[in-house]
């Protein structure tokens, strides 16, 4: 069977992931895939790979792999394409499962509301593999800063609050002083990085810290916990979730306020001014308030600035960001002193 097979990343050259060495075998994938996956609740009666390409790459860690497969459904042949997930330790069922639950309880394709996530596929235990469909879309990073990005932020903040209110069990919980905790330990590597920092980084962590103490977790419902542009698509009037491997017991205001600390800091970094996407950011916030409470508001400005705050380190690890981690932390420095963050 000769198809296209594109892995610009060699990832079989990595001895974590060397058991995939099948995975790119056509006949072997369609023989797996025929034996072990389903698709809308029924066994695939035929499936043909057109073509395996590797799309992302974590060394020793993980990777994702696209998979273009005709398959019989209902008595018709469909093209699609399939997204695989790949861990190096072992198969991510809880990720797998979470997505299922999701699908089965208002996710669907055709939810009424507009919000969904990819339908997942099926598990290859061999392969540490889990898959789901490819869904059509653009990224909400590349719609934000159109003129349709202030009413993608109010459906944003809906599918935010549709999430929450799923009511899925987490099997762990992160809240404030799990935030923190990452946040001391990302800064600290900072300082090594940039002694000459000391002292600033440090009045940076001791303000957090403050603002932390004024909120208490509520831990009792499931939070995306990594939410920003990049995990949302775009496809008309439907938006599609993406990317649920750190979901968590934790506050719902996390998840609104790590989305505006990114848009900050792609404000800043990409457009210039970080106020550049204030009006998007206001109305996320605004919507967010208006369906769970204006209790929620002090919490999401927390959110937002311990986010930004982490964003100096984030700077730090990307060649082309690093040029801006001075300005990050100058604009932390500016908001940390901003009357909206004045104990409560």
């Amino acid at each position: 069977m000769s198809i296209a097979i594109q892995d610009p990343f060699h990832i079989l050259a990595d001895p974590k992931l060397s058991f995939l060495a099948t995975a790119f075998d056509p006949v072997q994938v369609q023989q797996q895939f025929q034996t072990q996956l389903f698709y809308r609740s029924e066994r695939l009666k035929a499936i043909e790979i057109q073509a395996i390409r590797v799309i992302r790459y974590k060394p020793q860690r993980r990777c994702l792999i696209e998979y273009d497969v005709l398959i019989e459904h209902a008595g018709e042949v469909r093209s699609m394409t399939w997204i695989a997930k790949v861990r190096s330790k072992k198969l991510d069922r809880s990720c797998y499962r979470l997505q299922q639950l999701l699908w089965d309880h208002g996710f669907g394709q055709d939810s009424t509301d507009g919000i969904s996530v990819p339908e997942p596929i099926g598990v290859v235990p061999q392969w540490r593999m889990w898959l789901q469909c490819k869904v059509p879309g653009i990224l909400a990073t590349e719609v934000i800063s159109t003129a349709a990005g202030t009413e993608l932020a109010k459906g944003i903040a809906d599918a935010a609050h549709k999430l929450h209110r799923a009511w899925i069990l987490p099997k762990r919980c992160h809240g404030i002083e799990e935030e923190m905790a990452i946040l001391h330990d990302r800064l600290s590597r900072v300082i090594v990085q940039y002694p000459h920092w000391q002292t600033r980084l440090e009045q940076v962590l001791a303000q957090c810290d403050r603002l932390a103490s004024s909120i208490s977790s509520n831990l009792i419902c499931g939070i995306h916990r990594d939410f920003y542009p990049d995990q949302v698509l775009v496809d008309g009037s439907r938006l599609y979730l993406l990317d649920f491997d750190l979901f968590a017991g934790g506050d719902t205001e996390l998840d609104i306020g790590n989305f505006n600390g990114h848009l900050i800091e792609q404000s800043l970094r990409l457009l210039g001014d970080p106020n550049a996407l204030a009006t998007q950011q206001a109305a996320l916030s605004d919507r967010f308030i208006q369906i769970s409470g204006e209790a929620t508001h002090h919490a999401i400005e927390v959110y937002t600035t311990l986010t930004l705050v982490r964003h100096i380190y984030l700077s730090t690890q990307f060649p082309e960001r690093q040029p801006f981690t001075e300005a990050i932390l100058e604009h932390c420095e500016h908001r940390l002193k901003q009357p909206s963050l004045v104990l409560r």
